[in-house]
């Protein structure tokens, strides 16, 4: 099976020479396209299952130019996808979280209005450790009381997870995440920190509603004086910080846990450890959907484009090939649905997004 990520460069190279040689670009209402590779950007969470879907493209036919896929972060992502319609602009966006209102409103404004919405499947933000770690349990208030920047609305000053509890380890908090350009840490802030926030100080709750800006400082602003270390969109390097400190903690998604079973293992949150059965049933507190949002645009004008949603629609179901590479089955429902929007090419309707 054949593997091949061009990248950015070389995917901008090759759609300048295809403009200059005359080529007009469909998604922008010419007609045969200006690039005939599929385009991708956003979640390093997503990124290994959308990677195998454009490796199965390719075995279909060896002929199929191999998609682009980089791994750029939700966040990141999004602003890609949101540039504009046409061949320099992405087709496909991965993202560990549901695009936001804002972000919607900035594709609009660039063009980028009828966007089809695909959850994919569903994953867990797991909390990891190395196999030789301290054993830690936590919960989502201890977590909070660890990693906020300001919990209680004072600066944090807890060396040591002793200091955010007495029955735990007087070992430093070192915490290997990812970004602010990250759904794994937007999804990290939304499931985890603003649950332990909320669960500290119960007002909290209330403040989301009527004060989001000083919920944020509160709740889910993340701290910056070491404890927290920004490990970017590699999650594989914070698999690999993990054996060369044993006492530090990863963030990740649970496909990089279920990959590296043989290295590291999963934190129970709240007594319950990250697995395929407690992410798919809810009980583990870091549960999230993920998605791909597709450019209805850009079916027709890019090659190939429709048969690689109908690949991954093929793909995502608990005996298909994308659950063997981490992902977990969403329900039965769900999938419907989303096999549902793939067929009809149904768009997002922006009244649903907060």
């Amino acid at each position: 099976m054949r593997r091949h990520i061009l990248s950015g460069l070389m995917l901008l190279a090759i759609s300048a020479a295809c403009v200059l040689g005359g080529c007009r670009d469909q998604a922008n209402g010419g007609g045969a396209g200006a690039r005939d590779q599929i385009s991708v950007v956003g979640s390093s969470t997503v990124y290994p299952f959308t990677t195998m879907v454009a490796e199965q493209l390719v075995a279909t036919d060896p002929d199929i130019p191999a998609p682009v896929i980089e791994s750029t972060g939700t966040g990141a992502g999004m602003k890609l996808f949101c540039a504009g319609v046409g061949a320099a602009h992405p087709d496909i966006e991965d993202a560990s979280r549901r695009i936001k209102a804002s972000e919607y409103r900035d594709c609009a404004a660039h063009g980028v209005k009828d966007i089809m919405e695909v959850q994919v499947g569903i994953d867990g933000i797991a909390f990891a450790e190395a196999k030789n770690g301290p054993k830690m349990a936590l919960t989502p208030a201890q977590l909070y009381l660890a990693l906020a920047a300001a919990p209680g609305g004072k600066p944090n000053t807890r060396r040591t997870w002793r200091d955010v509890d007495p029955a735990l380890p007087a070992i430093p908090i070192q915490v290997y995440g990812p970004p602010a350009t990250s759904g794994t840490r937007d999804a990290l802030a939304e499931l985890i920190l603003s649950k332990g926030c909320e669960q500290v100080d119960p007002a909290a709750h209330a403040l989301a509603a009527t004060n989001p800006d000083a919920h944020k400082a509160l709740c889910t602003r993340v701290r910056e004086d070491g404890a927290y270390i920004d490990a970017g969109e590699n999650d594989n390097l914070i698999v690999q910080k993990l054996q060369s400190n044993p006492d530090a903690i990863g963030v990740f998604g649970y496909s990089y846990l279920d990959e590296n079973a043989g290295a590291v293992t999963g934190v129970p949150i709240s007594g319950v450890a990250p697995t395929y059965a407690t992410i798919a049933d809810g009980r583990y507190p870091g549960s999230r959907p993920l998605y791909i949002y597709v450019k209805k645009a850009h079916l027709a004008a890019i090659p190939n484009l429709r048969t690689f949603l109908k690949l991954y629609v093929a793909s995502w179901g608990p005996d298909g090939p994308l659950v063997t590479r981490g992902l977990i089955a969403a329900p039965e429902a769900v999938r419907a649905r989303a096999a549902q929007v793939v067929a009809t090419e149904a768009v997002l309707d922006p009244a649903e997004l907060k």
